[in-house]
């Protein structure tokens, strides 16, 4: 793709969202970036749309300045206000799946960005792209857009739309207690209220929306961020803690036991639950997701398919599976049902309530015994590895050939990824910077240890500073 305009940030229109600083993601790109979104939308013959916004600082003036130019160009826009990317979606369905969001979803109060969804489904990369090229083309550095302050408003009535969604699909008999971490981000008051309408006794840390994010960024995937929930679960000796991200499309859980469960872990409980319901169907997960993820779907006799990391990927295989696939998650805790409940993207809460409503099955039952069939991995974190200037391809395409005769299952969805009987590596080209993204999981440490090693041991002749990092990243 080519961006002819040699000031236009590029680097923002991402593989499948628009995200960076607001350095970058001024007013007047945002601007430009509308006319580019309104063409997609008109050019498949759409006519009205739904735009909402997150928690940060810039959104609300961001939602406007998109709906002016909405509106300049014949297309009807309603704001719909601060709130969850799942509640915009759930709201776009009735404005023939149309919806723009305004949110950087977990990162620092310093970015912004852009979601959308066009007749229900996310936007494929080149369509990202061919907005930024679109916009690259319409940008005047010289233009100054000036947009008078906007308060963040809650739209009452939305929220009660998707409450009342939610209530209809979910039945808890026994009134759970529950400590939810919202992380100053936009879902965190809405989901409280359903939480207490569903007769849970809820403590709530950091649920009103605040764009000064005061404490940290709103990721829960980052262990750090969640010392407060974890405390609080033990304090309240709750059943369960819930911390959902900036725009509350992701889900980290805490057991009653203060411990954090892993992406992997809650995975497998759910593809229990929908392959239970649904015998044989697919259960899609990405790249990063552990071996375990993959032998679970297998011993519950279901179909595991990897598609590559995106939760925008991971949205448009589950539409477009005509209902073969009933459950989908990311490693980086979105979840998807597709089960004939649930609304068919990925939602923080939501996917937290069937949590709750599994254990509400089995009297007694809690968190840290459900997941028992599922123990914890022996696994790193995503460690990311310079490229020491190195070409990504060459370096991919000389693991691919040195791994043929490890009797490995080889896998080129997104990067190269080895799977043994015990474990797996993976080793992935970053989208957005000069570096690789590699993850190691294992049935035991012994067996972890020897899978980073046979990495190292594959790159340590022709990229000795790569395999070195590799060694020593914690």
């Amino acid at each position: 793709m080519n961006f002819k305009n040699k000031k236009f940030p590029a680097q923002i229109f991402r593989a499948y969202d628009i995200r960076g600083k607001i350095s970058f993601l001024t007013p007047e790109i945002v601007k430009a970036i509308a006319y580019g979104l309104v063409a997609q939308y008109q050019k498949v013959g759409q006519t009205q749309l739904v735009i909402g916004y997150d928690a940060r600082l810039t959104s609300p003036e961001y939602a406007e300045i998109i709906r002016q130019v909405c509106e300049e160009k014949g297309l009807s826009a309603t704001i719909i206000g601060c709130c969850s990317t799942p509640l915009l979606y759930f709201i776009a369905r009735q404005f023939d799946g149309n919806g723009i969001m305004l949110t950087a979803s977990h990162n620092p109060k310093t970015d912004n960005g852009i979601k959308w969804i066009v007749q229900g489904e996310p936007p494929c990369p080149d369509m990202i792209q061919h907005v930024g090229i679109s916009a690259s083309s319409t940008f005047d550095p010289l233009e100054k857009v000036v947009i008078k302050p906007i308060q963040h408003e809650v739209v009452v009535e939305y929220c009660l739309e998707y409450q009342q969604a939610l209530l209809q699909d979910i039945q808890l008999k026994r009134p759970f207690k529950v400590v939810l971490d919202g992380l100053n981000g936009s879902a965190g008051r809405c989901a409280a209220l359903v939480l207490k309408k569903l007769g849970c006794e809820i403590t709530t840390i950091r649920c009103e929306a605040n764009g000064n994010f005061p404490d940290h960024a709103p990721d829960p995937s980052q262990e750090k961020h969640l010392v407060e929930l974890r405390k609080t679960v033990l304090e309240q000796q709750a059943d369960m803690g819930i911390a959902l991200d900036g725009d509350g499309d992701r889900l980290v859980l805490i057991d009653e036991n203060g411990l954090i469960i892993s992406a992997d872990r809650l995975l497998a409980l759910f593809s229990e639950m929908c392959l239970k319901t649904h015998p044989g169907h697919e259960v899609v997960y990405d790249v990063k997701c552990s071996t375990m993820v993959r032998n679970t779907v297998h011993r519950l006799g279901g179909q595991a398919k990897m598609i590559r990391t995106g939760s925008s990927f991971l949205r448009t295989y589950m539409l477009q599976s005509q209902g073969k696939a009933v459950f989908g998650g990311e490693y980086a805790g979105h979840y998807v049902f597709n089960d004939g409940r649930g609304f068919g993207y990925d939602d923080g809460l939501y996917a937290a309530l069937r949590v709750l409503e599994y254990l509400d099955q089995k009297p007694g039952l809690t968190l840290s015994t459900a997941l028992l069939a599922y123990p914890e991995r022996s696994c790193t974190e995503d460690l990311y590895i310079s490229t020491h200037s190195e070409e990504p391809i060459a370096v991919l395409h000389d693991v691919e050939i040195k791994s043929h005769d490890l009797g490995a299952q080889l896998s080129k969805i997104d990067g190269v990824r080895l799977d043994f009987k015990d474990g797996f590596g993976i080793i992935r080209a970053s989208n957005t910077g000069e570096y690789f993204t590699v993850r190691f999981d294992a049935d035991n440490p012994v067996r972890l240890n020897a899978i980073r090693h046979t990495f190292v041991s594959m790159l340590s002749e022709r990229y000795p500073k790569i395999a070195q990092d590799i060694l020593d990243a914690q």
